[in-house]
């Protein structure tokens, strides 16, 4: 849907964790959702043959990319999720979970986190343990624990995870729970830990 890019960081000032600023003739701003929004020559104009799905991929003459984002004060853009992918907790508000995750997954213990919360009351995430580690482990589960705190830090007390819990097994392509480019099978992960997700919530 574009034809090239839309951002880029400039080679003498770039932004780390950003995708960069609009490239000129290009704008973006962000939709009150969080969707990140685009115009500019390189954005298509129609799908061909497809009214339907044209209508769907603007929102005022600007193309829905699907993307969540954020952009500073300077203009950088940072993506910082999926559309498909944002959490609505029961009181209405939005949580992207990617940022969520990539903290508590950056934790060396930690072989994949799933944050939860979509039409629930409050957010929770289910954690798996790299090979050694036992979530049975008092000192393990603390050491969780110091990876929510520094996860929760960088969200609103609204977005932040109230509940965890360290599950037995991890996520992997075999058992279905990972896909081939290893991003977590949301639905399928729910299911294999519902017992979890119900005491968490219970």
């Amino acid at each position: 849907e574009t034809t090239a890019a839309a951002t880029v960081n400039p080679p003498l000032a770039p932004r780390f964790g950003t995708a960069g600023k609009p490239l000129p003739g290009t704008s973006v701003r962000i939709a009150e959702d969080g969707e990140i929004l685009l115009r500019g020559g390189q954005v298509f104009a129609a799908y061909w043959n497809n009214g339907d799905a044209t209508a769907e991929a603007f929102r005022d003459g600007w193309f829905r990319t699907g993307d969540t984002g954020e952009l500073d004060d300077d203009g950088y853009l940072a993506v910082t999720g999926r559309q498909k992918d944002l959490l609505v907790t029961a009181s209405g508000k939005n949580v992207a979970p990617g940022p969520l995750e990539d903290v508590i997954r950056s934790h060396p213990l930690v072989s994949q986190c799933l944050v939860i919360g979509d039409d629930r009351p409050f957010v929770a995430a289910l954690v798996t343990l790299d090979d050694g580690a036992s979530p049975d482990d008092p000192a393990v589960v603390e050491e969780i624990g110091t990876a929510v705190a520094e996860a929760n830090a960088t969200v609103s007390r609204a977005e932040s995870i109230r509940e965890f819990r360290v599950v037995e097994g991890d996520f992997t392509e075999e058992n279905g729970l990972l896909t081939p480019s290893l991003k977590v099978r949301r639905g399928a992960a729910l299911e294999a830990y519902a017992d979890v997700v119900a005491d968490i919530y219970g």
